[in-house]
């Protein structure tokens, strides 16, 4: 029986190698180059940077006007003031729905023309001129969610030295991604196919989040049989009869052996590892309900707040030498604020009345608070104010998965002794929140930690994080790459027999 077993193991792993080990070997060699660039994205730092900075002239639609101009009953989201072909623009969030205002004339903005994005695309890369493509839905550099919003999107082609393609939403006008040609050439070996993107946008695309989840957990089994099938077949006391202690005398078997013992267990926590990137079944989901903005803030995003215009906010912000290039409208405990971003990804905060004051962050308890009447009835179980990264919250390069998410210093840490274990952390310079729960820190080490070897002492001291992950991407390809070859002449026999 126990022989039986044993055969069954490796049979399953044959057949699985045959079946995956090309997809391995793929995973391996593109993980490597999502190392160094990343799948296409607009990171606010680079939106920031295209946007032409707001002047008070032209700001002449009150926040009142605009919003009854978008034509919505309920409180919006977010309400933020940017910039479209050089003309201030409102931008109403409602959940997953954006409306546009033009903040000079009052006209909403019901859809984008090709001229109009051809201007945007131009004023936002103003050192290169471009023509219009076309208008799409979704292509090989926007499978985003993030984007679903947008679309349809423009397409328009910059001719500046990278080649950019700027890609501009259908609902607000605003540029929301760029792809230069380095990224959409080494995404076709990078993301694109790490990602399993192919299946995406054709007669598969309902079928993609499968495709990738029940692939990966193939590949966790085979993995998993390789690392057992290997173990079993080492002699660890005495040698086999030709004086080694693998039973393989053929170079290819014993070298698929020997690196499967060496990188078996990398491989295998790195698929598991991108099973869980998937979150799948929804296992790190919280049951909790999600929580209400406008309980945060302690109020609705309304004029009431905001006693003074747009324009006289900007000017505010002007006259300390601050120059925004983006205005954002926040309530803080019932008390209104206007947020301003300028190009460099700085920003200043104004209190929303007549003696309004410009000052860099929030106070501690004035956030603390916001945040126990989000969270209530729950208590806070321990606070702390973070001056350094640490294993929960910390920063990545721009071109990684998360590298786009701003993660400055220092943070309050909020620990709720809720079902969740919930921890909320407060940015000073914005008001906004984060939320990390228990679920969501285990996945922080199933796929973040396994998966990118995201550990600080790594990150803090390249190139040893690109040495590690480098020398075992290379392991990882060569037990594909063996067990290619295996598979391939097996596969040649039996079809030889038949």
């Amino acid at each position: 029986m126990l022989n039986g077993l044993k055969r069954n193991l490796y049979l399953v792993h044959r057949w699985l190698g045959i079946a995956l080990c090309c997809f391995m070997a793929m995973w391996f060699v593109s993980g490597v180059v999502m190392m160094y660039v990343g799948y296409p994205k607009l990171t606010p730092q680079e939106k920031l940077a295209g946007l032409s900075e707001l002047a008070t002239e032209h700001c002449r639609v009150s926040l009142a006007q605009a919003m009854a101009a978008g034509g919505q009953v309920k409180s919006p989201d977010s309400v933020r003031l940017t910039s479209v072909a050089g003309a201030p623009r409102y931008v109403f969030a409602y959940g997953k729905t954006q409306i546009a205002v033009d903040a000079e004339t009052g006209n909403r903005v019901d859809q984008v023309t090709p001229a109009q994005a051809l201007a945007s695309a131009g004023s936002f890369l103003a050192t290169a001129d471009g023509y219009y493509l076309d208008r799409i839905d979704e292509d090989a550099w926007t499978h985003s969610k993030a984007l679903d919003e947008h679309r349809p999107l423009h397409r328009v082609q910059m001719a500046d030295e990278q080649a950019t393609l700027l890609y501009i939403s259908n609902t607000t006008g605003e540029v929301v991604r760029d792809a230069n040609r380095h990224e959409r050439t080494w995404n076709w070996l990078g993301a694109w196919i790490h990602w399993l993107y192919p299946f995406r946008g054709g007669a598969l695309d309902r079928y993609a989040a499968d495709i990738v989840i029940y692939t990966a957990l193939a590949g966790s089994v085979l993995s998993l049989l390789g690392l057992i099938v290997g173990i079993l077949r080492w002699r660890f006391q005495g040698r086999y009869k030709h004086g080694t202690k693998t039973p393989y005398r053929e170079a290819w078997m014993r070298w698929h052996h020997l690196l499967g013992l060496g990188f078996g267990v990398i491989a295998f926590t790195w698929i598991l590892s991108g099973l869980f990137s998937m979150n799948p079944w929804k296992i790190f989901d919280s049951t909790a309900a999600k929580p209400k903005l406008q309980t945060y803030m302690g109020g609705d995003i309304s004029p009431q707040y905001f006693p003074l215009s747009a324009a006289e906010a900007l000017a505010r912000f002007q006259n300390t030498g601050f120059q925004p290039r983006e205005i954002e409208w926040l309530v803080l405990n019932g008390q209104g604020f206007y947020i301003a971003f300028d190009g460099q990804g700085r920003s200043r905060i104004q209190t929303a009345q007549t003696d309004s004051r410009v000052f860099e962050k929030f106070e501690w308890p004035a956030l603390q608070t916001a945040a126990e009447r989000l969270m209530a009835p729950n208590k806070i179980a321990r606070q702390s104010v973070l001056n350094e990264y640490d294993f929960y919250y910390y920063s990545r390069a721009a071109h990684t998965m998360t590298g786009h998410i701003d993660k400055r210093l220092p943070i309050l840490r909020l620990e709720f002794a809720d079902a969740d274990s919930t921890w909320l952390h407060l940015d000073p310079y914005t008001g906004h929140f984060s939320k990390l729960d228990a679920g969501r820190r285990v996945s922080r080490w199933l796929f973040a930690f396994l998966h990118s070897w995201d550990w600080l002492p790594l990150l803090n001291n390249r190139p040893v994080w690109d040495i590690v992950l480098i020398v075992f991407s290379t392991g990882g390809l060569l037990i594909s790459a063996s067990g290619i070859v295996i598979g391939w002449r097996r596969a040649k026999r039996k079809l030889a027999i038949h």
